[in-house]
């Protein structure tokens, strides 16, 4: 015969290989080549191929012969009816082993032959089928295009139900989709949501069940099926899915425990936590009580790894303590909360005691980071959930924040450093550089806080010395390109805006009690220009309104102090950024009918409305700030008068009844009129032919009376 068994001594096996290989190349027919075949893939089964034989192999059959074995339908006599299918994936699973063939469009192009298998009932002849078809799959998932093509497949679905099947190799399909779920967890939800909240239905009511080691381990895995975005709370079964978490957790968290099965349990809950807010928690005292005890557990946790740090423990524990400071940003939240809360008043006051020390421990932390460790995520997990703490707790820790705040502030510029250069490499660099990914924005996260210690004299002056206004000014600018980008994303649009309007406060905070710094700072220049050009641009478009108010008020305050400067003696940019303030200020009111009167009354306009909580105090500032500004700037009357703003107040304060304005209106409405008729004897004018004497005593507005009666 011309195809001897295969030799039981290693060279001999290697020898009849190579004859077989030599017949595949040259074989007359099929039944010659299938019978080399039947002894290549014995010898494939045995793992008994290196990587040159493999490649050999290959170069023998390519991928035509194994395509031709998948897709036929009549098998020899006396075999099974999968033999051909089977000797198919044999081959093709041999070749995966070889990265670049497991990317290859010929592999590719089979993942539905493989979704396929894996959905076939799978009796005790096939299960080397499922085993090749999962080692395929294997390769395919670390390959550069497999993860897109096995979504866009469907084998997710058909992992989702070789689990839920339980048939063989069925934890193999969880390893798969764990593993799809982290490159590619988006796609996989919006494609196959409900298979995947089957499978999440599954490991749920399995680790609620658990009495074993087995709960623990569940732990560990739950986490990967739990997404970040709504199926869980907007779905009957996402719901119940929650509801069995809790009970598990709850059960878990309120016994005793070692170490090693707290950790996974905290991991859990911060996922959780991460996903939806605290909606998993139920309303009520045990709820509150539950949330009560995971902050609790957190800050202990915080503390231990923290206070005293030996660099190899908290190596091994930033995983879990990253987990606790998503847990500590919910209590901050939690704590703070006045509509529905979910803590008691007693429990709130202890939980802040309780992170003020967890807190006090990040702290701690942190000042002992030496520079070489500043690229760790860690740090940033650390500077995030400190910031959250600075946003909202401003009056502990204070002496240990202003200690901290140098190195918050360069840790800050050199991520910000770091994230330009990179953003402005070739997109093919980005690519190239693999696995690692661009620097954090360590800012969006510390400028709440910042905000609210720039209203501090000290806390101001630490900032001030280590440069935080240009480092603010230069992240306004980038900031400010986001937002105007096309290329932005519209779920990034809303932190960006929240960014500006946040950096607004903090240089209104300088502004106001550090004009000297304004006037003498080339900084605030530079800012006065990116303002002057921005809310232009800005005030057509509706949706940004609060933002368009902080901008407003900010360049009317520091045009107060930079009057003199070359850019705002009467340029273009100068009249175009006070005729769209003085827009933004003119079409706040509006007179309207008074409900059960004749009269007419003064109401914010309909555009206002919304935003009025939010930019009401910015509009009272920003009339103030102009008012300021029109005896420094003898150009901006004419402007006014252009805008027909003279015209259009007088005209609101003539026709409205004077009980409809509270003090607040019309003392801003006094400053602004009044020097106007002060600086130009034409808004004098027109006040006056619109009754402005009358008005003006019938508002109690004194000072304008007399600057209009006297001659």
């Amino acid at each position: 015969p011309r195809f001897p068994a295969m030799a039981s001594d290693s060279g001999d096996r290697q020898a009849t290989l190579k004859r077989c290989l030599g017949v595949l190349r040259d074989a007359r027919n099929d039944s010659e080549q299938f019978a080399a075949l039947l002894l290549v893939t014995k010898a494939v089964r045995a793992g008994e191929v290196d990587a040159k034989t493999r490649r050999q192999i290959f170069d023998a059959i390519g991928f035509t012969f194994p395509t031709r074995l998948l897709t036929s339908r009549q098998p020899p006599a006396g075999c099974a009816p999968h033999t051909f299918r089977a000797l198919g994936l044999t081959l093709l699973a041999c070749f995966c082993t070889d990265p670049e063939l497991a990317g290859h469009s010929q592999i590719l192009n089979k993942i539905p032959t493989f979704n396929e298998v894996l959905l076939s009932p799978c009796d005790p002849d096939s299960t080397s089928m499922v085993d090749d078809v999962y080692q395929c799959l294997s390769a395919v998932l670390a390959t550069a295009r497999g993860p897109r093509e096995l979504v866009t497949k469907g084998t997710v679905s058909a992992l989702c139900q070789a689990y839920l099947n339980g048939g063989h190799g069925s934890d193999r399909a969880l390893t798969l989709l764990v593993g799809l779920l982290a490159i590619a967890e988006a796609k996989c939800w919006q494609r196959d949501a409900p298979q995947l909240l089957a499978v999440l239905s599954k490991l749920s009511s399995d680790f609620l069940k658990a009495e074993d080691m087995t709960k623990f381990e569940l732990c560990e895995l739950l986490p990967h099926f739990i997404p970040l975005s709504p199926p869980l709370t907007e779905n009957s079964q996402g719901s119940e899915c929650l509801c069995t978490l809790y009970k598990g957790l709850a059960e878990v968290l309120g016994s005793k425990l070692s170490q090693s099965q707290r950790d996974p349990a905290l991991k859990l809950a911060a996922g959780l936590m991460q996903a939806c807010g605290t909606e998993w928690i139920p309303a009520g005292r045990a709820g509150g009580k539950f949330l009560a005890l995971l902050v609790n557990l957190a800050c202990v946790e915080v503390r231990l790894t923290l206070e005293e740090p030996d660099p190899l423990e908290v190596e091994g524990k930033k995983e879990v303590v990253t987990a606790c400071y998503v847990l500590m940003e919910m209590g901050i939240q939690e704590c703070l909360k006045e509509e529905n809360p979910r803590l008691e008043t007693a429990q709130k006051m202890q939980l802040m005691r309780i992170m003020e020390e967890a807190f006090g421990a990040v702290i701690f932390y942190l000042r002992q980071v030496k520079q070489e460790e500043l690229q760790d995520p860690f740090i940033f997990a650390s500077v995030r959930v400190l910031g959250a703490w600075m946003a909202e707790e401003t009056s502990s820790l204070k002496q240990e924040i202003c200690e901290l705040l140098p190195f918050l502030v360069d840790y800050a510029r050199k991520l910000f450093k770091e994230g330009s250069s990179a953003a402005s490499l070739p997109q093919a660099e980005l690519v190239s550089t693999e696995g690692s990914a661009l620097p954090h924005d360590a800012l969006r996260f510390l400028l709440p806080g910042f905000c609210h210690l720039t209203a501090e004299d000290r806390p101001r002056d630490i900032l001030i010395s280590e440069g935080a206004p240009a480092l603010l000014c230069e992240y306004f600018l980038q900031q400010w390109e986001a937002l105007t980008s096309e290329s932005t994303a519209p779920a990034a649009l809303m932190s960006t805006e929240m960014s500006l309007q946040t950096l607004c406060g903090v240089f209104l905070n300088l502004v106001v009690t550090a004009p000297d710094l304004v006037r003498h700072d080339k900084t605030f220049s530079s800012l006065m220009d990116v303002l002057l050009k921005s809310l232009p641009l800005l005030l057509p478009q509706k949706h940004h309104l609060v933002l368009a108010a902080n901008i407003a008020t900010l360049g009317l305050m520091m045009a107060r102090i930079l009057a003199g400067s070359a850019a705002l003696q009467g340029t273009q940019s100068a009249k175009e950024f006070f005729g769209a303030a003085i827009l933004f200020l003119s079409q706040a009111h509006r007179v309207q009918a008074e409900p059960n009167s004749s009269g007419l009354a003064l109401a914010v306009s309909p555009a206002y409305v919304g935003a009025w909580g939010d930019i009401q105090e910015l509009w009272l500032l920003a009339m103030q700030a102009l008012a300021a500004c029109i005896p420094l700037l003898p150009w901006l009357p004419l402007a006014a008068l252009q805008a027909r703003w003279p015209q259009g107040l007088s005209q609101l304060l003539a026709q409205a009844a004077p009980a409809s304005l509270d003090s607040e209106l019309v003392t801003a409405f006094q400053a602004v009129l009044l020097e106007l008729a002060r600086a130009s004897q034409q808004c004098r004018d027109v006040i006056l032919a619109h009754h402005g004497m009358e008005w003006a005593n019938l508002y109690g507005m004194a000072a304008l009376e007399q600057c209009l009666a006297e001659q």
